[in-house]
């Protein structure tokens, strides 16, 4: 374990996994990248731009930098969509910060645009779905969320490395699902809600963003940070600075599902902590 790059281990042992999708699970880069270059003149037009986020107000020296190239370009930054890292969610956060009206406005817009893109999905690393199958087999339930539109993420499971990965899941939950998206907690509690789970530190959520660990803090679950972007520590203490108004922070950092994988086993076989569950006897995902 001493090779695995972690802000620290889970103070749980882990029985339900949950899984953010895109940049995650799945690589939809481009048919986000090419709905929000849709989205962000939409939202300018509407008025929203007196409601960007003051460059006093942004976490970082970067996130200002991104408001105001969007505020005088009303698009992204061409090296935002050239290095392919950051998520939808986490633009409209950084565009927005805590106004929610203007958030979802955005995730409104979002769902309209996106149907003009999607279709291609694979998976954000190879070998993706051998390690899902081991991880079933180490009696772990498996939860996919998405701040996508169900229609969306039901086509996308279908089409996902060929066969589809439906099988693989025992609940899914999507934006469409809940009143408010992530970073709010709905998505995770109604999944957990959906396999008839209590929300705990059993419960861990993976996923790549800054949102998904404020969602996984939010709902009282163990928040683990995807770093499939291949952030540099410094980046990630930069996005996490453990400050009174940026207080969370994931409680374990994994660079690919290789490392997740030997992270659960950790737990399961050298602590044996592992309980086998009753598997989830309900509808499948879809």
């Amino acid at each position: 374990m001493d090779h695995m790059s972690l802000v620290q281990r889970p103070h749980a042992c882990p029985r339900v996994l949950l899984f953010d999708w895109h940049a995650t699970l799945a690589d939809t880069m481009d048919a986000m990248y090419h709905a929000v270059d849709d989205v962000i003149p939409e939202l300018l037009e509407r008025g929203l731009v007196e409601r960007l986020v003051k460059p006093e107000d942004s976490k970082t020296v970067e996130d200002a930098k991104l408001v105001k190239y969007i505020r005088e370009n009303a698009q992204l930054h061409p090296k935002i969509k050239s290095d392919r890292k950051i998520s939808r969610t986490d633009i409209f956060e950084v565009l927005f910060g805590p106004d929610q009206e203007a958030k979802a406005t955005a995730h409104r817009i979002f769902d309209q645009c996106y149907r003009n893109h999607f279709g291609n999905v694979k998976p954000f690393e190879p070998g993706l779905r051998p390690i899902l199958e081991r991880l079933r087999g180490m009696h772990m339930q498996l939860g996919v969320i998405s701040n996508r539109r169900r229609e969306y993420m039901l086509h996308e499971l279908s089409v996902v490395d060929a066969e589809g990965w439906h099988g693989l899941f025992d609940t899914m939950a999507c934006g469409d699902d809940v009143e408010h998206r992530k970073p709010a907690p709905d998505l995770i509690l109604k999944a957990l809600e959906n396999l008839g789970v209590e929300p705990d530190h059993g419960c861990w959520y993976i996923g790549d963003s800054t949102t998904d660990v404020v969602a996984a803090d939010r709902a009282g679950v163990t928040p683990i940070f995807y770093n499939g972007a291949q952030w540099e520590q410094v980046w990630i203490d930069k996005i996490f600075p453990n400050t009174v108004r940026h207080p969370h922070r994931p409680e374990a950092v994994v660079n690919n599902f290789a490392e997740l994988l030997e992270l659960v086993r950790y737990f399961i076989y050298e602590l044996g902590c592992g309980i086998k569950p009753k598997r989830h006897s309900g509808p499948d995902p879809e």
